[in-house]
């Protein structure tokens, strides 16, 4: 099972469940969970292998989307489901196999593609720095700076440093094997035929005029937004546009 966090209280409103993306946690969705909390529940879940959930050999979407599963049939079914990059791809696969567990979906930042870019150069960084050895988020920040110039990605992964703990909450052995797979997707011959809304940054290239197509093979119904100014973080960098985008969608 899945380690979730709820916020706000059960309404006539579907409930929201959260699926964040690779190296994240519930923890990221704090701020967005609380505020789309004030009118319905939000569970905002540690996917396999991350933060406070279970650590496993394996990292397919098909195991990620029976996650979600497991977690809805405990939550009562039918939710409405948000995921991000890779919480994205699992909750698109999670949306064609178990479609009666979901009401509307909206997937940010990420298609029903393979990609190129890989993330594993984060992983090595992060499997180079031994928690044991530092004493401070500020301590291990200088030593990923050698590998990870960027101060906006080093602090999105410190999120994951258990400084007290000398660990990290990522199972980093198993997403670096698995990075083919992440950076992949699953063929799938089914459908949803359900509200689906594809939320893009406008500064980023993972959506592609090229990719829809296939988005709407798998989901006929997709619609298409853009937040101006925002990256492939389009919660962290445009927070309140980002809800205003996903409440509009989830009342319609």
């Amino acid at each position: 099972m899945l380690r979730t966090i709820i916020t706000g209280q059960p309404s006539e409103k579907p409930t929201l469940l959260i699926a964040h993306g690779l190296f994240g946690s519930a923890r990221n969705w704090g701020v967005i969970s609380k505020r789309l909390g004030d009118t319905r529940q939000v569970v905002a879940v540690d996917m396999r292998n991350h933060g406070e959930s279970d650590w496993f050999a394996s990292h397919s979407y098909a195991d990620m989307a029976d996650d979600l599963a497991e977690v809805i049939t405990g939550i009562g079914a039918p939710v409405d489901v948000l995921g991000h990059s890779m919480g994205g791809k699992s909750a698109m696969v999670l949306a064609i196999e178990h479609s009666d567990k979901v009401n509307r979906l909206i997937v940010a930042d990420i298609a029903p593609v393979a990609y190129t870019h890989t993330q594993i150069h984060l992983a090595n960084a992060m499997l180079g720095l031994d928690p044991g050895a530092v004493n401070s988020r500020s301590e291990a920040d200088l030593i990923l700076s050698d590998t990870i110039p960027e101060p906006s990605v080093r602090a999105f992964l410190l999120q994951s440093l258990d400084i007290k703990g000398h660990r990290w909450k990522l199972n980093l052995d198993v997403l670096s094997k698995a990075m083919p797979q992440i950076l992949g997707f699953p063929t799938l011959d089914g459908q949803f035929t359900g509200p689906t809304l594809f939320l893009s940054g406008g500064n980023s290239d993972y959506v592609k005029l090229q990719h829809r197509p296939e988005i709407k093979r798998l989901f006929p119904t997709a619609r298409f937004a853009k937040i101006p100014g925002a990256g492939h973080w389009i919660h962290a960098e445009k927070p309140r546009e980002f809800e205003a985008a996903v409440r509009i969608f989830l009342d319609a």
